[in-house]
């Protein structure tokens, strides 16, 4: 049972970096949103919102791992991990001049720490096979 405990705890610190990182950086988009190179149809309004619903799945997913429902964790933490892997989609929209420093650190901490959420889900997805360890909630 202390693996688990463990593989738990790992998520839960893998999510609570990636939820600061990107309420850092969803707030930083959302008071400077004229700073930041990006697509027109972005508008402040719609940067909270996508980060609250996903920050609510990736809650859910944690929930649902934490429940051992593997199939329906998977999902939920990958959509989740979408709120800092797209983050780097700015660099689309301007050349890295166009950045400021700070802009760059919270592009990168919150692309990073998602994709180590990401990691997480397909080691315990691929290489911990956890979802083969636990009986189904049917059983």
């Amino acid at each position: 049972m202390q693996f688990t405990t463990n593989r738990s705890a790992l998520l839960t610190w893998l999510l609570l970096a990636s939820l600061i990182s990107t309420a850092i950086h969803f707030t930083d988009n959302y008071f400077f949103i004229d700073h930041y190179p990006q697509p027109s149809w972005i508008t402040a309004p719609s940067i909270y919102q996508s980060w609250i619903v996903l920050t609510a799945i990736g809650a859910i997913g944690y929930w649902l791992y934490r429940a051992q429902r593997f199939w329906l964790a998977y999902p939920c933490l990958a959509i989740y991990s979408l709120t800092g892997l797209a983050s780097p989609a700015h660099y689309l929209y301007g050349p890295l001049s166009q950045f400021s420093p700070k802009m760059h650190l919270f592009i990168w901490t919150d692309g990073l720490t998602c994709l180590a959420v990401l990691g997480f889900v397909f080691w315990s997805l691929f290489l911990r096979q956890e979802w083969r360890t636990f009986p189904k909630a049917s059983e």
